[in-house]
């Protein structure tokens, strides 16, 4: 992927697209919930977001909203479709490119089969403002392309320290072997706004202490019982309880996220979907 496209790296963006790579390493820190919300967020506030499922092999995006996939991206890289073609709508007018559940094939693609992704990335007419990648579980190889490929990582966190572990392996990987040094933290499901500055500052005190790395801290999402309830009626929590302490922390984080520049050129790791993004 990267030889493919190193000689458009200067090249000027043609439309001004925000691609955020939203990943964590551990399962389980609601990084779906976080990658959701944030985007219907986003398009409340007049934005165009795209949401690419990019749990290739275990997608769940489409179930988390109770949305009838009839195509997904499978039926992409087996020529049958174009990816304009398998976009649903979701909630707030949000897209969402679907991938699919239980297929190991789609999880080991091969790098031809990633160029042939790129190629219909690049081919794509839906017009969008924000691209948010909600990566799989894991410091996969899939996964690693993802977040080298964006322009931002937003990294999940929860106050478990497996988290805590898994959150620095994925950092140690991106800036040793990628040349990713800034990342962006969401502490998810915290008691409280000091309870996530402490979680906060455990990750950057390990990450100072052996990382050429700079965190930033852009959201504090608390727990809330209403997420719950929300995931059960498969509806977003910004949607189904707009007043609930967890909706206005992610609406807060799409006030920052919006806010956030947007690279005049490529930077040292690539962004993402390069051909989609220049001018020719």
């Amino acid at each position: 992927m990267l030889d493919q496209a190193s000689g458009l790296r200067r090249m000027q963006p043609k439309n001004q697209i925000k691609v955020i790579a939203v990943s964590g390493g551990k399962g389980g820190v609601g990084k779906t919930n976080v990658s959701l919300n944030t985007s219907i967020a986003l398009a409340q506030l007049g934005k165009r977001v795209l949401v690419l499922d990019a749990d290739l092999g275990l997608a769940n995006v489409d179930v988390m909203l109770g949305l009838r996939v009839q195509r997904n991206l499978s039926h992409v890289m087996s020529g049958e479709c174009e990816l304009d073609d398998i976009i649903i709508e979701g909630p707030a007018g949000i897209k969402i490119i679907p991938a699919t559940s239980g297929t190991q094939s789609m999880v080991d693609l091969t790098p031809s089969e990633h160029a042939g992704l790129i190629r219909a990335f690049s081919d794509m007419q839906t017009q969008f403002d924000v691209l948010i990648v909600d990566t799989a579980a894991g410091i996969s190889d899939m996964v690693l392309s993802f977040a080298r490929a964006a322009q931002d990582v937003m990294l999940v966190v929860c106050d478990e320290p497996t988290s805590i572990t898994d959150c620095y392996a994925l950092m140690k990987l991106l800036s040793r072997d990628h040349e990713v040094f800034k990342f962006k933290v969401v502490a998810n499901m915290v008691r409280s706004p000091k309870e996530g500055q402490v979680l906060f500052s455990k990750l950057a005190k390990v990450s100072d202490r052996f990382l050429d790395v700079a965190l930033d801290l852009v959201g504090v999402i608390p727990y809330d019982e209403n997420i719950r309830k929300a995931v059960r009626k498969q509806q977003a929590i910004v949607e189904a309880f707009p007043d609930s302490p967890a909706s206005r922390a992610f609406k807060a984080l799409a006030q920052k996220v919006i806010k956030w520049p947007i690279p005049n050129q490529a930077s040292g790791h690539l962004e993402f979907f390069i051909e989609q993004l220049i001018d020719n």
